[in-house]
Order: structure tokens, then C-alpha cells, then sequence
């Protein structure tokens, strides 16, 4: 998929996501979120389910973008680090790339950032599983 029928596609069929995709290349598909008071916790720090929903929907992407249009793929394990605290006056920026495509699974990674700091807020290993009917077709 290029990045129009990408971002067509999450608008169409993943309508809660409220980032946006920035970039898409065979290796690396890069994602933003502008941060809302709703995506805070006390002491004003991005949430942690807020850094995971961006993770997670960052690597759906990126095997969107290698696979096309697979609307059940779905996610079997998702492992997160948390390494910095992020900026509250930043936005988040997922950088999410496929370790792994294999017939039944993907397994992917995603380093997460504020815009324009070079600490990594968290890195991500997560597993996706791929539909029966598009591994059929793949055999």
C-alpha cells in the first residue's frame, strides 16, 4: 500500500485511531500523535496506554503497508519498554518496522519518541497474526 490508501484505509476501517500516518517506505512506517490533556496522566506525562495504542497501531500499519488491505490481522503478543518519560508538549512519534514476515505471523518493532528529542520513550516487540484466508492465498 502507498501512504494515501494507507491513511484512507485507517480513516475508513480503524476510524478511533487519531494520529496520523507521516511516512511509509519498505522498512519503516512512522506515525504522530499531537498529545491532548486526555492522553495525560497525573504529573503530566503521556500515559502508558496512550504510548502502547501508538506502538500498536504503528506496526498494524507497517504490515498493512507490505501485505495491503488486511482488516482482521490482529495482534497475539506485545512487549513493552518503557525507557524515558515522554513530553507532554511534544507530539509522539512511532517508528515501526517488521522484524519477521512469515506465513501465519509477523513480528515487528517500534521505538517510540517526542518530536524532535532523541531519547527513546519506549521500544516495542510486538506479534501479529495473519488471517487464514490471505496465508492461503500467500502458500
Amino acid at each position: 500500500m502507498d501512504l494515501p490508501t494507507l491513511q484512507d484505509f485507517l480513516a475508513r476501517e480503524f476510524p478511533q485511531f487519531e494520529g496520523e500516518v507521516l511516512s511509509l517506505n519498505e522498512t519503516c512506517c512512522c506515525l504522530g500523535l499531537q498529545i491532548e490533556d486526555k492522553h495525560l496522566r497525573p504529573g503530566r506525562t503521556v500515559s502508558g496506554p496512550t504510548l502502547m495504542a501508538l506502538a500498536d497501531v504503528a506496526l498494524y500499519a507497517a504490515i498493512l503497508a507490505r501485505l495491503g488491505p488486511i482488516a482482521l490481522a490482529v495482534t497475539t503478543d506485545f512487549t513493552c519498554h518503557f525507557l524515558n518519560k515522554p513530553s507532554a508538549d511534544r507530539p509522539l512519534l512511532a517508528e515501526a518496522s517488521l522484524l519477521k514476515l512469515g506465513k501465519r505471523l509477523v513480528i515487528g518493532e517500534v521505538r517510540l519518541f517526542s518530536e524532535g528529542e532523541q531519547a527513546c520513550l519506549a521500544h516495542v516487540v510486538a506479534t501479529y497474526s495473519i488471517p487464514p484466508q490471505l496465508t492461503n492465498a500467500r502458500v
